[in-house]
């Protein structure tokens, strides 16, 4: 879910931020913040189902991965609904809360509208490519990602602008691309893994495992709502930190948007390394090989921390010519953007390889301990410190509490990772998954 917002989000943003202004990038980055706070609560559906369908498929039990398949698809697409409707009629009064400017606020109203209209396809999109992660097969999802980038990039211009014979509808136009080339991406998706047999798709003879299975809801929600409360505790000091940077007007926040969109960048290599170690680590607790999944977390440390660290020193080169790509040229928040990532980007380093090393304890099922590094990094360092300094050093206490924050998030993770005896738990965790499976899925079977 997060790689689709944020590539959807920067090619948004593009369109947005050059061509419509320093107050419609604001609303975008305003309305993204309030979309992702409450999207986020399917995310932890969504990974808890990846790792247990991991799990069931490198333990070589393709009935249970169906039956978890089943489960949460009916579960998410309840929640995603209800999240729908709660998000069209709280929209106005959520970006008031958080002191969206008056230039940006019907802008940003209009967008984030059309975004929770299309909440149940994400949800959908993103629930499937879990899935699908979960047998190991990245390769689908690299395609799926790229046409439904690709194809919302091409019609955000015509939906905002339009064309010789149809009317733009400006921004809400760049929120309903995104929802357009998700649903056909979806389509798409659904019908090469039919096309090439996937294990995990349903026949004729496998709908009785398509129902809700309440022993897999406990595991999915017991094990999700860790994994999406951290997600929470993220979007929601997004949301907090954004409330703080709109005090200094529409250029300071619309470098801060215009940052946002680069940092995806920075950190993309991190969500993708981190989600696909995640399914195979997974998959190698499955099946019992602990030494093939130390290796292999070792390994996506290293790679992490290079490609982000390559990234962060391509963006220090090209300072202010890297905010271009979002902003207006002679833009004043061009000059705003170029100080705060100074001070900001070299954290991203640290950040990316605690995320790493957070999805490896998730795969072994240990979710609680990152959910509390979390909070402690964002809520008593990152908040705290930015209001402690406001007073002083105006805008620039957010961008030092923004990297003074994700040290201690680094250095917390990894003494927990070295020290914290998460192995013990997470073994614990992976044999009482598959037991209760294996028990309830005779009993289930039995009845039938």
């Amino acid at each position: 879910m997060s790689v689709l917002q944020y590539l959807g989000g920067t090619v948004n943003a593009f369109w947005v931020g050059r061509y419509l202004g320093e107050a419609a990038l604001t609303a975008i980055a305003n309305a993204q913040s309030i979309f992702t706070l409450l999207a986020v609560a399917g995310f932890g559906i969504a990974m808890a189902a990846t790792i247990l369908v991991g799990q069931c498929m490198g333990a070589r039990r393709i009935i249970d991965a169906k039956r978890v398949v089943g489960s949460g698809a009916i579960v998410l697409l309840t929640l995603s609904v209800t999240l729908s409707i709660a998000g069209i009629l709280l929209t106005e009064p959520m970006l008031l809360a958080i002191k969206t400017t008056k230039e940006s606020l019907p802008l940003a109203v209009s967008y984030t509208k059309v975004m929770f209209v299309g909440l149940p396809i994400l949800f959908l999109y993103t629930y499937v490519i879990s899935i699908v992660l979960g047998t190991g097969d990245s390769k689908t999802l690299l395609w799926s990602i790229v046409l439904a980038v690709g194809l919302g990039g091409a019609l955000a211009p015509l939906l905002m602008f339009g064309g010789a014979s149809w009317p733009g509808i400006g921004i809400a136009g760049s929120a309903l691309a995104t929802l357009v080339a998700q649903a056909v991406s979806l389509a798409a998706l659904v019908r090469h893994l039919y096309r090439v047999r996937n294990p995990l798709c349903f026949y004729t003879n496998d709908l009785s495992l398509l129902r809700v299975d309440w022993t897999i809801v406990g595991t999915l929600v017991r094990k999700g709502v860790p994994v999406g409360a951290q997600s929470l505790v993220v979007s929601l000091s997004a949301v907090v930190m954004i409330g703080l940077v709109n005090r200094f007007g529409v250029d300071t926040t619309a470098a801060y948007g215009a940052s946002l969109q680069l940092w995806t960048y920075i950190q993309l290599p991190a969500l993708a390394i981190s989600v696909a170690v995640s399914s195979m680590i997974a998959q190698s607790l499955g099946a019992q090989d602990w030494d093939r999944a130390r290796k292999a977390a070792q390994v996506a440390v290293v790679c992490c921390a290079l490609a982000t660290g390559a990234a962060v020193l391509l963006v220090y080169v090209a300072d202010d010519y890297a905010y271009r790509l979002f902003l207006p040229d002679g833009s004043p928040a061009l000059s705003i953007a170029s100080e705060l990532n100074r001070v900001v980007m070299w954290s991203f380093v640290l950040v990316t390889i605690a995320v790493v090393l957070f999805s490896v304890m998730r795969a072994a099922g240990v979710v609680f301990a990152p959910l509390l590094i979390h909070c402690l990094s964002l809520f008593a360092v990152r908040y705290p410190l930015a209001l402690l300094l406001m007073d002083r050093w105006q805008a620039d206490a957010i961008w030092w509490s923004l990297s003074i924050s994700s040290a201690v998030d680094f250095l917390m993770a990894a003494l927990y990772y070295r020290y914290g005896g998460w192995q013990i738990s997470g073994r614990a965790e992976i044999d009482g998954a598959l037991s209760t499976l294996t028990s309830e899925g005779l009993r289930a079977r039995s009845v039938e």
